[in-house]
């Protein structure tokens, strides 16, 4: 029996295939036995069939999948250069059902295939999931989103973002929507301030080809932490489905803006010096292998951003990320205002309340504010937490669901990732022109000693 949808990934022999893709594969797989798919890998390693199925079981080992490899046993690999028309062509007459071309390539690479697509003829349903970065400014992504609109509807572009799979990401949603406790005070009303936050313990790990040419605001602000950003702010959809969610999304980013309109005020950079995180020794950022020095790139960065609406307008929203950082977890925390009176006469801890969706471990926590056991007029802090678990799927396993399923609910819209450079230009444009300084800090630290908040 052909299968529903044939899986090609473009990139089978690297890196993100291996590491990300296939235990995902293998997750859902095994979740979802009655899935009817085929596998095929393309790649510019000249391997053979028998070695990639190889491949693909001990990816699937590392999830515990091994009785999902039987669903893509049969699966088969090609040497293609698919930045030539001939080669995707042949990848899409050989499959069966709807084809979904998965780029796990680099952006360059892709926006090459794309071009050569032109001169292809693509099946009805053909879906295109693209990795980030979309493009490289603003006209970039313009440029390439008018390309993909000439070979597939824009329903059947999944630009990616794994983060908007992470569980405690789509438990925004719920938390927001479902409760309404919490949907009636979200908003400027009684919020001060959000913090999207996420640092990482992790170096370069061998991607100093693409990260020195990116940095940690391209990488992570401009792309991950903007959506997610988007997940906390966004008016109520209609529904989840990927029409409504998605023009949310796109409408919040729309009024988006660097706070104040000052980049140099409203935006900080550093990069790591040497030092330990945890066991591991880092050398400076400038001494690892294939870092240019000159370039300047931030290992860790923040800006403040404002969404001009009625909902949020004067609430500051910190993005920040960086590498090689000791202290913190990932986190979007929500700070409340400080109640409107407190009568006189209670003592301790009366700071406002704050809700924080940590994004690893994944948890909810709300502190509160409540009288003592010893003394009711003497007020202290207790937090009220949840753990969430890891959900049932990975990332990456919730992505090629709604691949699988034609369902671009958690796909980045065109619009959207061209909003996403737009916001994040004029901090990029003052850098560039040393306006912003650009700070140290040793490995394994919080960051630059002179960030004292």
């Amino acid at each position: 029996m052909a299968a529903d949808t044939t899986l090609i990934i473009l990139g089978a022999s690297g890196d993100l295939t291996s590491r990300l893709l296939l235990p995902a594969l293998g997750q859902l797989l095994s979740r979802e036995p009655k899935r009817s798919v085929r596998l095929h890998g393309a790649g510019v390693e000249d391997w053979t069939d028998e070695h990639w199925r190889e491949v693909v079981r001990k990816a699937f080992q590392t999830m515990d999948a091994d009785s999902a490899f039987a669903a893509v046993s049969d699966t088969t690999y090609s040497q293609a250069d698919i930045t030539k028309a001939d080669d995707l062509q042949k990848l899409l007459d050989d499959a069966e059902g709807r084809p979904a071309l998965y780029f796990a390539v680099p952006p360059a690479v892709t926006e090459k295939a794309c071009l050569a697509l032109s001169d292809v003829t693509i099946p009805e349903g053909t879906v295109l999931a693209l990795e980030k970065p979309f493009g490289t400014d603003e006209a970039s992504a313009h440029t390439l989103n008018t390309q993909l609109a000439t070979l597939v509807p824009e329903d059947q572009v999944f630009r990616i973002d794994h983060f908007l799979g992470r569980s405690t990401v789509l438990n925004l949603l719920g938390t927001r929507f479902a409760n309404r406790i919490i949907e009636s005070v979200w908003s400027a009303d009684d919020i001060a301030s959000i913090r999207i936050d996420f640092p990482e313990a992790l170096g370069l790990e061998g991607r100093a080809g693409y990260y020195d040419a990116a940095g940690a605001l391209v990488d992570m602000i401009q792309s991950h932490l903007l959506q997610v950003m988007a997940f906390v702010t966004m008016e109520p959809p209609a529904s989840l489905d990927q029409l409504d969610l998605r023009d949310a999304t796109s409408a919040v980013l729309r009024a988006t803006h660097v706070k104040d309109d000052d980049p140099v005020t409203n935006s900080r950079r550093a990069r790591y010096t040497a030092g330990d995180v945890g066991d591991r020794h880092f050398p400076s950022y400038v001494d690892e292998p294939g870092v240019d020095a000159s370039r300047g790139t931030e290992t860790l960065a923040e800006m403040t951003v404002e969404v001009r609406t009625a909902r949020w307008q004067g609430v500051p929203i910190l993005l920040r990320s960086g590498k090689a950082l000791g202290a913190g977890d990932p986190a979007v925390t929500v700070a409340f205002k400080p109640v409107r009176h407190l009568p006189v006469g209670f003592v301790g801890e009366s700071e406002p309340s704050e809700m924080v969706f940590s994004l690893g471990p994944d948890t909810i926590s709300l502190g509160l504010n409540i009288n003592g056991a010893d003394d009711p007029l003497d007020l202290e802090r207790v937090n009220l937490s949840t753990h969430l678990g890891e959900g049932a799927l990975k990332a990456y396993g919730e992505v090629l669901s709604g691949i699988l399923d034609g369902d671009a609910m958690l796909a980045v819209r065109g619009d959207a990732a061209e909003q996403c450079w737009r916001i994040v230009q004029p901090v990029i444009d003052a850098w560039r022109k040393n306006e912003v300084p650009l700070d140290e800090y040793p490995a394994g630290t919080a960051g630059p000693s002179s960030w004292n908040d």
